[in-house]
Order: C-alpha cells, then structure tokens, then sequence
C-alpha cells in the first residue's frame, strides 16, 4: 500500500497533506525516515509512526448514517463536558463524523473510522450537496429568499450562494428547504442571521443522495452499499 494512503486510510489527514508530512520528514517506518513521495509499504509488518506514536488501520472499516438530536457536540471529548455524538454510537473503533452539526442542530451525520473515504468525501472536487430543512419564525419576503439564493454580505464578504425553496407556513412559522455544498462555520445560522430572521428548528435532511429517513431521532444504522458508492461516486 503506498504510505500516503496508509496515513490517509488511519484518519491521519487527506492523501495531498499526507504527502506533505511525508516530505517534511515527520513520517517514519521501521525506525527509519521516509521523506519520498510515492513510498510503498507493507501494511501487515511495517510499523509506522507519527508524531511519536505508532499508526494502526482499524481492523475493519465502519460507516454510518446517524440522526443527531439537538444537545449534542460533535466532538469527542467535549470541554463543556456535554453530552456528545459518541454516546449515540458504540464502537469498539475510533469514528469520526464527516463535517459536523453545531450543538443545537440535529439530523444526518455520517460517521466512519475510514480516513480515506472522508477525505475523498469532503474533498471540493465533489461537492456534494447538503440539504436542511430550516424553520423560521414569521414570515419570509420573496426579497430576502432572493438575497438567500445570491449570497448575504456578512462583514463585507459574500456568503456562498444557496438553493431554497419554500415547504410551508402557519401563523407562527415558516419552513424552508435550503442546500448548500460548502458548509462554512455555521453558514446557515448566519445567513438567516444576516436577514434578521431567527431560526427555530434546524434539521440536515440529506448528504448527496444519502437522506435521513428511516432513522429514528438519536438512532443509527450502517449505510447500504448503494449509499456508500453514491457518496464516493456521486452523480
């Protein structure tokens, strides 16, 4: 296996910034360091190390498609000492999610403890679409959608630009459909921000053609074959 994968596969980082700690000299294999790109190893013998420590594939690669509930962090050790992720789903591998949802938004998180695969899934390359279903308090102009869809200015810079769709209202609420496919820091929190509106309920609906539904609030399952190769060959 070529040592950049190796790395990628361990959840090191992406291949590309492996390739870089390769050539910085900070890789070793065997003892010895490995600073040439396109290096080969042996992933059953060779012992690996970085940053002092040795580096395992796990034993077996895990994906799931999980729906997070509103009050927990994405972190895996959170330092307000909340209440996270990882309690949802026991594993005797280390996961990690594929982005994130802030603390008070909940729905569809992929996890895995496959390095590579969520490298390659959140490479720009692809850019695959997040949907979320968002419900605002009052009404929405036709104006402020339009400045949804263009992008807000938020400190002078431009907000990527966003498809959203109107669902439904009552007296109280409006729900909208919104897809993005950078997912900036809370982006969707601050576009709404921008135009004054306040968000009541936010929900990831949908990662590429991987949706939510069949999964209950705070439960889990393993994703299909047929999810898993539309995310790493999405259409």
């Amino acid at each position: 296996m070529r040592l950049n994968k190796f790395l990628a596969s361990a959840g090191i980082a992406s291949r590309r910034k492996c390739d870089q700690l390769i050539a910085d000299g900070l890789i070793s294999v065997n003892g010895k360091i490995v600073n040439e790109l396109g290096s080969v190893i042996n992933e059953k013998k060779d012992k690996v190390f970085f940053e002092g420590r040795q580096i395992f594939l796990p034993s077996s690669f895990v994906y799931i498609k999980l729906n997070k509930p509103k009050g927990y962090a994405c972190s895996a050790h959170d330092e307000k000492g909340r209440k996270t992720i990882y309690q949802l789903v026991p594993s005797r591998e280390r996961l990690f999610s594929i982005g994130r949802l802030d603390y008070d938004t909940e729905g569809l998180l992929i996890l895995t403890n496959d390095g590579d695969f969520a490298n390659k899934v959140a490479h720009p390359k692809y850019s695959i679409d997040k949907e979320y279903h968002v419900t605002i308090e009052g009404a929405i102009k036709e104006s402020e959608l339009a400045v949804l869809r263009k992008g807000v200015v938020i400190d002078g810079e431009r907000m990527p630009s966003a498809k959203v769709e109107f669902l439904s209202s009552d007296d109280k609420y409006t729900k909208l459909s919104v897809v993005i496919n950078e997912g900036l820091n809370r982006q969707i929190r601050r576009m709404f921000e921008a135009i004054g509106k306040n968000i009541k309920l936010l929900k990831r609906v949908r990662i590429g053609r991987v949706r939510l539904g069949g999964v209950k609030r705070g439960s889990w399952r393993d994703l299909t074959t047929e999810e898993l190769d539309s995310l790493v060959r999405p259409e």
